[in-house]
C-alpha cells in the first residue's frame, strides 16, 4: 500500500505506466493517453534473472534482490511526475513462489515508490491475452495465445478480446535452463529430458486445448520473440516459427555445446543464458498440440496491464465486474448486499480523512461488503470462515494476491470475535488499515441486521486513532433494544482490535 510524494500527483495526468517483474526480465512501459488512445512512449527492459535468484529453500538472495532493487530505483527516476493510480506493477511466478516475497515486496515498494501487486498465473494469463488483443488487432479466427516467461508459461484460447480457457503452467526459460543445463552445458541427452520435463507438464491440458479448435497460434514474451528473430536471421523461416525451423534450430543448440558457443544470427548477449531452456519448451508445445505456424505479438503482460488500468481509471473495472459475477453465480441477496455496502460507504466518508483512508481502500471494503455472506453456499453456519477462505483461493479476474487476502480478512472478520492473530502477517500500516475497514463493515452489518427496508436513523460516527464514537439517537436506540444489545456485544468483541467502540449512553 506505499504511496509516492503527493506532488507526482499534479503533472502528467495522461500518462500511464505498467511494470513487469518477471522471472527473467524487469519490463516498464509507459504510454500517453489522447483521443481514446493509448500511444507508447517509452520502453525500458532490464535482464534481472530473478528466477535464477531463487536459493534451494525457494528464498530469493541477496545478490538476485540487489539485481531487482538497482533496476527499480532506475525504473521509478523514470516515473516520476506520473500520477500514482496511473501507474500498476505487477509481480508474476518468481514472487509468487519466494517464500520471502513479502520481504523483498517490502523493500521493492521503499525503492520504487508505488505499490507492487502480485498475481496470480491465472490472472497473468488474462492479462496476457488483453494485451495481445490490444496491440494484434488482425483477427484471422479463434486464437491460441502462448507466453513462455522466465519460471512459468501461459496458454490462453479465446475469441478476438474474450478469453474462454485460460492455464498457467510451471514451466518456463529461466526453470528448464537452471534445471537441465546447469554450467551452461547443452547436450543431445539433456535437451531430451528438457523437453520430456515440459511434455509432463503439458500433459494434462493437450486434450482440452485440442478441443477448443484455434485456428490462429500467436506468440508471445521474449522467449518467443528471440526464437523467431533467430529462426528468421538464420534463413531457416520467412515469416513465424514453424516446426521445421523449430527442429533445425534445435539441432543447431544442441550442436553447440555450450551456452558460449551459442551464437545464432539475432541471439543477443543477455538472452543467451536462458535459450535453450526456453527452445525446449516451445518444442514440446509444438509437438503436444501438433501446432504448423505460430506468428508473433509484441503485445503481452505489461500491455495488458496497462490496457486493464486505463479501464479501472475509465470506470470499467474488471474486479468489479467479477464481484457482480459472483453474486450472480452464488446466489447472493443483492439487496442485502447493497443495504450493507451503501452503509459501509456512508461511515468511510465520514472517516476517510482522519483516518487516512483512500479510494483503494473504499473499493476493497465495498467488494467486501457485497459479498460478506458468499460463504452461504457452504453452509449458514460459520459462513464467515467459509467465506475467507473461498475469496483467498479463487481465481478472481482483476485482483492482485494482496488484494485477495484483504477481501478474504473482512469477510472473514466481519461477525463474531475479532480475531487479531489474523493479520500478524501484514505489516503496521496494513495491520492499521485493514482493522479499519473492517471496523466500518462490521458496523454496516450490524445495523442492517434485520434484512429489510425500514428507514435506518442517521448513523454518525467521529474517530480518533484507537477509538470510535458512535453517534446515535438515545430515542432510537431505547426503542431497538436488539440493536443495542448488538452494539453492547460488539464493544466486546472489538476488544482484540486494539480500537474502542463508544456508543450512547
Amino acid at each position: 500500500m506505499a504511496d509516492n510524494a503527493a506532488a507526482q500527483d499534479q503533472t502528467n495526468a495522461d500518462e500511464y505506466a505498467a511494470i513487469d517483474l518477471g522471472s527473467n526480465s524487469f519490463h516498464m512501459v509507459v504510454a500517453r493517453y489522447s483521443a481514446n488512445t493509448l500511444t507508447i512512449v517509452d520502453r525500458v527492459r532490464e535482464m534481472v534473472r530473478l528466477g535464477a535468484g531463487l536459493d534451494s529453500k525457494n528464498q530469493l538472495t541477496d545478490e538476485a534482490t540487489t539485481r531487482a532493487l538497482d533496476c527499480l530505483k532506475r525504473f521509478g527516476e523514470r516515473l516520476r511526475g506520473i500520477k500514482s493510480e496511473n501507474i500498476r506493477t505487477v509481480g508474476t511466478n518468481t514472487l509468487r513462489e519466494a517464500n520471502n516475497s513479502a520481504w523483498f515486496i517490502e523493500q521493492a515498494e521503499a525503492v520504487l515508490g508505488f505499490p507492487i501487486d502480485i498475481i496470480s498465473g491465472i490472472e497473468e494469463a488474462r492479462l496476457i491475452y488483453l494485451g495481445v488483443s490490444e496491440t494484434l488487432k488482425e483477427d484471422l479466427g479463434r486464437r491460441l495465445v502462448i507466453d513462455i516467461g522466465g519460471g512459468s508459461t501461459e496458454m490462453i484460447v479465446g475469441d478476438v478480446t474474450t478469453p474462454m480457457h485460460l492455464e498457467s503452467l510451471y514451466m518456463g526459460c529461466v526453470s528448464s535452463s537452471e534445471k537441465f543445463f546447469t554450467g551452461g552445458k547443452i547436450t543431445a541427452s539433456r535437451m531430451r529430458r528438457a523437453i520430456l520435463a515440459a511434455d509432463i507438464e503439458l500433459q494434462p491440458y493437450v486434450a482440452k486445448f485440442k478441443r477448443l479448435d484455434w485456428v490462429d497460434v500467436i506468440g508471445t514474451s521474449g522467449t518467443v520473440r528471440a526464437i523467431e528473430r533467430v529462426i528468421r536471421e538464420s534463413g531457416f523461416s520467412e515469416s513465424g516459427i514453424t516446426p521445421a525451423a523449430l527442429e533445425r534450430l534445435l539441432a543447431e543448440v544442441v550442436a553447440a555445446g555450450h551456452i558460449d558457443n551459442l551464437n545464432p544470427a539475432g541471439l543477443g548477449e543477455r538472452r543467451r543464458p536462458v535459450f535453450a531452456g526456453g527452445v525446449a519448451v516451445i518444442t514440446a508445445i509444438f509437438r503436444s498440440l501438433g501446432i504448423k505456424h505460430m506468428r508473433v505479438s509484441d503485445g503481452s503482460l505489461r500491455e495488458g496491464v496497462l490496457a486493464d488500468l486505463l479501464g479501472r481509471r475509465r470506470e470499467h473495472d474488471t474486479r468489479s465486474e467479477t464481484v457482480r459475477d459472483l453474486i450472480r453465480k452464488h446466489h447472493i441477496d443483492e439487496k442485502q448486499a447493497k443495504r450493507v455496502r451503501d452503509l459501509a460507504t456512508c461511515l468511510f466518508k465520514q472517516v476517510k480523512n482522519d483516518w487516512n483512508l483512500q479510494r483503494r481502500h473504499k473499493l476493497v471494503m465495498q467488494w467486501a461488503a457485497q459479498l460478506h455472506e458468499i460463504g452461504f453456499i457452504v453452509a449458514h453456519s460459520q459462513h464467515h470462515r467459509h467465506g475467507a477462505y473461498i475469496l483467498e483461493h479463487m481465481d478472481l479476474a482483476g485482483f492482485s494476491r494482496q488484494e485477495q487476502e484483504v477481501l478474504s480478512i473482512l469477510v472473514r472478520l466481519h461477525r463474531r470475535k475479532f480475531s487479531a492473530q489474523l493479520l500478524e502477517q501484514f505489516r503496521p500500516e496494513k495491520m492499521t488499515l485493514t482493522i479499519r475497514l473492517v471496523i466500518l463493515l462490521r458496523l454496516a452489518v450490524l445495523f442492517n441486521r434485520g434484512r429489510n427496508e425500514e428507514q435506518s436513523p442517521e448513523i454518525r460516527i467521529s474517530v480518533t486513532e484507537d477509538q470510535v464514537n458512535l453517534l446515535l439517537d438515545t430515542q432510537w436506540l431505547e426503542q431497538h433494544p436488539l440493536t443495542k444489545a448488538d452494539l453492547e456485544q460488539e464493544q466486546l468483541w472489538l476488544e482484540g482490535s486494539g480500537i474502542r467502540l463508544q456508543i450512547p449512553d
